[in-house]
């Protein structure tokens, strides 16, 4: 059974913080780029765009149905993004970690790499899961290739799996990561990550 709660977790160049009221102005700071939401099921387009996110969260934090984490640059302490655990199945000891955004000026740089590792690490080696999935838009070939190189298995598509903000009808790609196979994706993490 998972014993799921709020946690900070801190690496090289990122710091994973539960999310919170106090990150709504970092979070607007980050999240108002419209490039960032092509593929998500919600926007940040105004202020008090990003302060309904905060709430929804922390109302799905308190369900006890996903906890969600503001993601902050190590450098300098600003919000660069948010993260989440979801779909959580505490007695299959199975979660995901989905609703990634991270600001443009960090794209392709460790940070996403850092923050999979860190969740990823807290899964399988504090909370004991024997299974993480991941999930993204079948046009998101990017974010399919970033999960395959760390390790994701892809699983398969679910048709018509969601309907977008503008619309548009999603397909979503599955992708999973499983206890037994931990250990070489956390290898294939650390090299990405420190090279060794």
């Amino acid at each position: 059974m998972l014993k799921i709660a709020p946690v900070t977790l801190q690496g090289k160049h990122v710091r994973l913080e539960p999310l919170r009221r106090e990150h709504a102005e970092g979070l607007w700071e980050a999240g108002r780029y419209e490039e960032i939401w092509t593929y998500m099921t919600t926007q940040i387009k105004v202020p008090a765009d990003a302060r309904t996110f905060i709430e929804a969260a922390m109302k799905k934090e308190a369900e006890g149905t996903e906890l969600p984490f503001a993601i902050l640059s190590q450098a300098d302490g600003q919000v660069i993004g948010s993260t989440r655990f979801l779909n959580i199945s505490r007695s299959d000891r199975g979660l995901e970690i989905g609703f990634t955004w991270l600001t443009p000026s960090v794209w392709k740089s460790a940070v996403n790499t850092e923050c999979k590792y860190l969740l990823l690490r807290h899964c399988f080696e504090q909370l004991g899961c024997i299974r993480v999935q991941l999930k993204t838009d079948s046009r998101n070939l990017n974010s399919q290739r970033a999960i395959a190189r760390i390790g994701g298995i892809r699983e398969g598509v679910l048709r018509n799996h969601m309907v977008l903000p503008d619309g548009y009808v999603r397909d979503s790609v599955y992708f999973s990561i499983l206890d037994r196979e931990w250990p070489d994706v956390r290898e294939k993490l650390h090299l990405l990550l420190f090279g060794e």
